[in-house]
């Protein structure tokens, strides 16, 4: 028996451009695939009223280290240095599994509330192998789409990120791939979450990438952030190791070089820029618009819970507003016009969506309301009063919205949050990330006082 649901009467964002918005449309799903996208559509079907709501694609969070929910907001006012020195090198050592569990459930449904349906989990937390069975149980236990992107230990800021010569476990890695993921088709896929060049020595670095396209899967790094990584070429030297491919997220890319954005689009490779947490902890203004002047389509990322919000509205006005400061402050200087690349509230909300799923890799199942994809949709409440009345439905949501607004949520055409609120047992997750956030403090105090 099929099973449908009819989406009746939305202002539909569908960031299909054969299909546009509609400002009265239906969406049909059926077992979990958008099936119709049209102004009116008969079926029968449970129906949901969209009466008064946006109906648009989920957002797509291409970079998030989703096991740090268990220490939010520890480091509100804390730089890209403090950030090594207070996450990773004082709370990480101390994680067990159970802490990344519960941090991977709670960090998970936080997106799911927040309209993410699709994230990248960069998981740099794996210092046993029961650490990545269990953010993966996690993620699978929500229902969210994601990329699971196995990364190193942290358990040494000395022996992981100052010229590193651990690589990732080979071995696990292959475990993982054949235990949860044998198959690129499910809900869960795999990358590799690489530390890269100037972090790790060129032996570790060639390895890693090796072991990535041994089993096929995708490669995320952070590069050229904050005036460290800025100095390493990170993106030279690995065109000089032989290492550049299509395969590859770039994340930050505040200081790439002009021949290394050059790289990277020659190359095929995708970019991530998590614009609140590099204008706040000091990685340098998000490179929005060099990505795309640059011929590349870059996506949006929320990075840490530990010093920023954890939703994509954030990310969407912090990168709209730090780069059109910047390049109003420039052309002003120079006494010229803005460029026709200025960004708009609409390729905001095409970053955030689409451009998230072709990082992500995923273009092909999500990021657009199009006829044949996977049915990750959301639904917002336009009738609130910090958005109505709606003049223009994309800027309503890039720059109105916020999570409040948030009504339905919708992955592979599965319910995951219903009026307002979500399905899945909140109680137990709070609960659980709490005792976690308890036991990394006393953990942290009696490491202090030994």
């Amino acid at each position: 028996m099929t099973d449908r649901i009819l989406l009746r009467a939305g202002h539909v964002v569908s960031m299909d451009p054969d299909i546009g918005d509609l400002p009265r449309g239906d969406v049909l799903i059926e077992d979990g695939t958008i099936t119709a996208v049209r102004p009116e559509i008969g079926a029968d079907a449970e129906v949901l009223d969209m009466s008064g709501r946006i109906v648009m694609p989920g957002f797509v969070d291409t970079h998030r280290h989703t096991w740090e929910a268990s220490i939010r907001g520890v480091a509100p006012d804390a730089t890209l240095d403090d950030y090594f020195v207070d996450i990773l090198d004082t709370f990480a050592p101390l994680y067990t599994p159970e802490d990344v569990y519960a941090a991977n459930l709670a960090g998970a449904l936080e997106c799911l509330n927040a309209g993410i349906t699709t994230l990248v989990d960069w998981s740099h937390i794996n210092n046993t192998p029961e650490h990545p069975d269990a953010a993966i149980q996690a993620l699978a236990e929500t229902g969210i789409r994601a990329q699971y992107a196995y990364g190193s230990a942290n358990t040494s800021l000395a022996d992981y990120w100052f010229e590193s010569k651990i690589a990732i476990p080979g071995d696990d890695v292959r475990r993982v791939r054949a235990q949860y993921f044998s198959s690129d088709d499910g809900l869960l896929t795999m990358g590799l979450a690489t530390r890269g060049p100037g972090f790790c020595v060129n032996d570790v670095v060639t390895s890693e990438w090796a072991l990535a396209r041994e089993l096929g899967i995708p490669i995320t790094v952070h590069v050229a952030m904050g005036r460290l990584a800025g100095r390493f070429g990170m993106v030279k030297q690995l065109k000089d190791l032989g290492l550049l491919g299509p395969d590859t997220t770039y994340i930050h890319c505040c200081y790439l070089h002009e021949d290394e954005w050059r790289m990277v689009a020659d190359s095929g490779g995708t970019v991530s820029i998590a614009p609140q947490v590099e204008t706040q902890m000091g990685h340098g203004w998000p490179p929005v618009m060099q990505a795309v002047e640059h011929g590349l389509r870059p996506s949006l990322s929320i990075d840490v819970v530990t010093t920023v919000p954890g939703d994509m509205f954030t990310q969407i006005r912090a990168a709209f507003g730090a780069e059109r400061a910047r390049v109003n402050a420039d052309c002003w200087q120079a006494n010229m016009p803005v460029p026709e690349t200025m960004l708009t509230a609409r390729r905001m909300l095409e970053m955030a969506t689409l451009n998230g799923a072709h990082v992500a890799g995923l273009e092909h199942r999500t990021g657009s309301l199009t006829p044949g994809k996977r049915a990750d949709v959301v639904a917002l409440d336009a009738t609130a009063l910090n958005m109505t009345p709606v003049h223009d439905a994309a800027a309503a949501v890039t720059l109105c919205a916020d999570v409040s607004n948030v009504e339905t949520v919708l992955v592979d055409g599965v319910i995951r949050k219903r009026d307002g609120k979500l399905t899945a047992d909140v109680a137990r997750a709070r609960r659980l990330v709490e005792e976690s956030r308890d036991r990394l403090l006393a953990a942290k105090e009696a490491k202090a006082t030994a």
